[in-house]
C-alpha cells in the first residue's frame, strides 16, 4: 500500500471525526484557512487544466472537500451557540468586513451572496453537469463506430484504436461522475442556508437565555458570527461550484488552458474590440453617461485591438515566408518514394455514386458492415482480418467497386444505388419486371428491381437485398477465398501469444522449439485455403507437438491436423449429417500414389497428360450428374491421395471439397453420387 493510500484514509477518517468532536478556536480557524486554500487550489486546477481528463479526481475531491466543511459548519455552529458567538477570528473577520457599520444593509448583502451561490452557480453547475453526462453517454456508440471506421480503413493502428476506446470511456465516466456530484453542491448550499438560519435563530434565543446583555447587542453579536460563518462556508462552496461549472463546459478536445483559449481566441478577432470602443464612444454621446470613463474605456478597446491586428498581419507574412521556405526545401530535397512502396493486404475501391454508403455523415453504414466482416471472419475461420482500406477511385464508372488483395484486383462488381437485389429462391411464384444482373459473390442469376417493387418481390418469395449488403457479402467472400494468402507470420504470432495465456505449457514444448512461425504459418494456411477453419489452435499446435517427430513435411503435417480436426471438418462440410460423395475408384487411387513426386518445394503429380484429362472428364460428368439433381457432392478419397486429388478437383470446380474417409465422423450417412474410374 502507499503512503499517498494511507494519507488520504487518515484525512478522510479525521473529517469524520470533526463531526464529533468540539474544537478550539485556534484550531478552527486553523481548518477554516486550509478550506478556503483548497477552494482557491481547485479553482486554479479547473482554469489551467487542458482538458477535464487530467483533472478527473475533481468528483471525488468533490465529495470529501463538501465533506470537511460540513464537518467544520457543524464545529463552528457548536462554538457559535455554546460559546457565546465566539468561534474564532476567522468567522468574526469575515462578518465584521461584510456588516461593517450598518447591521441591515450587511446581512442583505449576505443574503444576495447565498442567492447567487443557491440560485445561479450551483443550480446551472449541476444542470450544465446532467446535460454533459447525457449527451456524452448518447455519443458513445457514434464515437465507437468513429474509431471503428479509421481502425478499418487504416487511418489509425490497434493500439490507437484501443487508446481512444479508453478516453471516450474516460470521459463517460467522468461525466456521469460529475452529473452525481453536482447533487453535493445543490445540497451543500441547502445545508448552507439552513445551519446560517439555525445560528441566527439559535444563538438569539440561547443568548437572551443565558447572556445578560440587551436584545440588540445579543442581535449583533451572533447575527455577525452567522453572517462569517456563513460566508466562510459559502465563499469555498462557490469556488468549488464555480471550478464544477468550469470543468463541465469545457470541450474535451482542448489542448490549451482555459485562460490561453480566451486570449487567443478574442485577440483573433481584433475587429470586434476596435467597434466595440466606437459603440462605447457613440454610447457616451447620451447626455448625462460619465463621458470620460467611457472614453478611457474606449481608448483601451481601440489600443488592444489595433496591437492585435498588427500582429495577426506580421503572423501572416511570417507563416507565408515559411510555407514558401519550407516548400522551397521541399522541391531541392529527393522524393522520398518510400511510402509510395507500401501495400495493404485488402483494398475497397469504389466510383463516387457509392461514396453516400460509406460516408456516415450521409447516412451510409458500408463502414459498420466492414467491421463486422472481421468479427465474422475471425468467429468462422478464427483468423484475423487485417485492415481493410476504403477508397474511392475517379478511374472506377459511378456504380462500380473493386476489391484488390496485396495490390491486385482479385474481384469486382457493379451495384445500383437506388435498387435492391431480387434472387429467385424456391418458394418464388412468378417472375417480376427488372434488369438482369449476376449476384457477384456466388454467380446467381439475379434482378435489379426498384425499391418501391421491394415488399411485392417479398410478397413473391424473393429474397431482396440492399446494395451495401451486396458488396459487404462479395467482399466477405473474397476475404475467406483469399484468407490464406492474408495469413502472415505477424498474425500467427498474434494467435501463439492468445494460445499461451490459456496453454502456456503446450506453447512453450512446440513453438519455436519444434516448430518455426513459419512452418506453422504453412499449415494453418494449407487449412485455410480449403476453408478449414484454424479457431481450434490447441488441437492444431497439439498435433503438430504430436507428429513432429516423426515428420517436417508440412503437407503430411497438415494432413495429420485435419484427421484431427474432423469433427470440425464434418460439421462443416457435412451440417446435415448425410453425404453425397464421389469415390475414386482404389485402382486409380494406388496410380495417383505411385505417380506422385516429392521435391524440395512439395509434392506433385507426375502422370500422363492423357490420363489427367480422362480424370477430368470423369470428374466433371458427376458433379454435373449430381448439380442437375440439386446437390453440391463431396470426393472422398483415402488419405494418401487426398491432398494430389484436390489439385485435379480444383481445376473442375474451385468450392469442391476432397475430403479424406479419415475426416468425417462415423455417425455421417455416405450417399454414393458416382465412382471415378479410368
Amino acid at each position: 500500500m502507499k503512503l499517498s493510500d494511507i494519507a488520504i484514509a487518515l484525512v478522510i477518517l479525521a473529517i469524520v471525526f470533526l463531526l464529533l468532536l468540539p474544537l478550539a478556536t485556534w484550531l478552527l480557524d486553523f481548518l477554516l484557512i486550509i478550506n478556503i486554500t483548497l477552494s482557491l487550489l481547485v479553482l486554479l486546477f479547473a482554469l489551467f487544466v487542458k482538458n477535464p481528463l487530467e483533472f478527473s479526481i475533481f468528483p471525488t475531491m468533490l465529495l470529501v472537500i463538501t465533506l470537511f466543511r460540513l464537518a467544520l459548519n457543524l464545529s463552528s455552529t457548536r462554538l457559535i451557540l455554546g460559546n457565546e458567538g465566539d468561534a474564532g477570528n476567522v468567522i468574526r473577520t469575515f462578518g465584521s468586513f461584510v456588516i461593517g457599520d450598518n447591521i441591515v444593509v450587511g446581512f442583505i448583502i449576505f443574503l444576495i451572496i447565498l442567492i447567487i451561490q443557491f440560485m445561479v452557480i450551483t443550480k446551472g453547475s449541476e444542470r450544465v453537469a446532467e446535460v454533459a453526462a447525457r449527451f456524452t453517454l448518447d455519443a458513445m456508440p457514434g464515437k465507437q463506430m468513429a474509431i471503428d471506421a479509421d481502425l478499418n480503413s487504416g487511418v489509425i493502428d490497434e493500439n490507437m484504436a484501443r487508446e481512444r476506446r479508453s478516453i471516450i470511456q474516460r470521459e463517460s465516466d467522468f461525466h456521469g461522475a460529475m452529473d452525481g456530484a453536482s447533487k453535493f453542491i445543490k445540497g451543500d448550499a441547502i445545508a448552507g442556508l439552513i445551519i446560517t438560519a439555525i445560528n441566527i435563530i439559535g444563538g438569539i434565543i440561547i443568548g437572551m437565555i443565558t447572556m445578560d446583555q440587551e436584545i440588540g447587542e445579543v442581535v449583533n453579536i451572533f447575527l455577525l458570527a452567522s453572517v462569517g460563518d456563513g460566508l466562510v462556508s459559502q465563499i469555498p462552496a462557490l469556488l468549488i461550484s464555480t471550478s464544477s461549472g468550469i470543468i463541465v463546459t469545457r470541450s474535451g478536445g482542448n489542448d490549451s488552458s482555459f485562460g490561453s483559449q480566451v486570449g487567443a481566441q478574442i485577440a483573433a478577432q481584433p475587429y470586434v474590440l476596435i467597434m466595440g470602443g466606437v459603440l462605447v464612444v457613440v454610447l457616451s454621446l447620451i447626455p448625462g453617461l460619465p463621458k470620460p470613463i467611457m472614453w478611457i474605456v474606449a481608448v483601451l478597446l481601440m489600443i488592444v485591438g489595433y496591437f492585435n491586428y498588427q500582429r495577426l498581419n506580421r503572423k501572416e507574412v511570417v507563416t507565408t515566408d515559411d510555407a514558401a521556405e519550407q516548400l522551397a526545401q521541399e522541391k531541392r530535397k529527393p522524393e522520398n518514394v518510400a511510402s509510395l512502396l507500401q501495400v495493404d493486404p485488402i483494398e475497397l475501391e469504389f466510383g463516387y455514386g457509392i461514396v453516400p454508403m460509406v460516408d456516415v455523415a450521409q447516412g451510409g453504414d458500408l463502414l459498420d458492415r466492414v467491421v463486422m466482416i472481421r468479427r465474422q471472419c475471425a468467429l468462422d475461420l478464427g483468423i484475423i482480418v487485417p485492415a481493410i482500406r476504403l477508397r474511392d477511385n475517379i478511374q472506377l464508372s459511378t456504380s462500380a467497386y473493386s476489391i484488390k488483395i496485396k495490390g491486385v484486383e482479385v474481384a469486382s462488381g457493379e451495384v445500383m444505388a437506388d435498387h435492391f437485389l431480387a434472387l429467385s429462391t424456391d418458394e418464388a411464384v412468378e417472375e417480376i419486371p427488372g434488369i438482369p444482373t449476376t449476384e457477384p459473390a456466388f454467380g446467381l442469376p439475379a434482378l435489379w428491381i426498384s425499391k418501391n417493387d421491394r415488399e411485392e418481390a417479398e410478397l413473391l418469395g424473393y429474397s431482396t437485398i440492399d446494395p451495401p449488403s451486396v458488396i459487404a457479402t462479395h467482399l466477405t467472400e473474397i476475404v475467406k477465398r483469399y484468407a490464406h494468402e492474408l495469413l502472415n507470420r505477424q498474425q500467427v504470432q498474434t494467435l501463439i501469444d492468445n494460445l499461451k495465456k490459456i496453454q502456456p505449457a503446450l506453447v512453450d514444448e512446440v513453438v519455436p522449439k519444434m516448430f518455426s512461425l513459419g512452418e506453422l504459418q504453412k499449415v494453418l494456411a494449407a487449412l485455410l485455403e480449403e476453408n478449414v477453419p484454424i479457431r481450434d489452435m490447441a488441437t492444431i499446435v497439439e498435433t503438430l507437438g504430436d507428429y513432429g517427430g516423426i515428420t517436417r513435411d508440412p503437407e503430411v503435417l497438415t494432413e495429420y491436423v485435419r484427421q484431427a480436426l474432423r469433427r470440425v471438418i464434418s460439421n462443416r462440410f457435412i451440417p446435415d449429417g448425410e453425404l453425397y460423395a464421389i469415390t475414386v475408384d482404389p485402382a486409380l487411387e494406388q496410380m495417383i500414389a505411385e505417380n506422385t513426386k516429392k521435391s524440395e518445394s512439395g509434392s506433385y503429380l507426375a502422370m500422363e497428360p492423357s490420363n489427367i484429362r480422362r480424370i477430368f472428364d470423369k470428374l466433371r460428368d458427376v458433379v454435373e450428374t449430381a448439380k442437375n439433381h440439386g446437390r453440391l457432392p463431396t470426393v472422398l478419397v483415402s488419405p494418401a491421395v487426398r491432398r494430389q486429388f484436390r489439385r485435379i478437383a480444383q481445376q473442375v470446380s474451385p468450392d469442391l471439397a476432397v475430403l479424406s474417409y479419415n475426416e468425417i465422423e462415423q455417425n455421417i450417412d455416405v450417399h454414393s453420387e458416382g465412382v471415378i474410374r479410368l
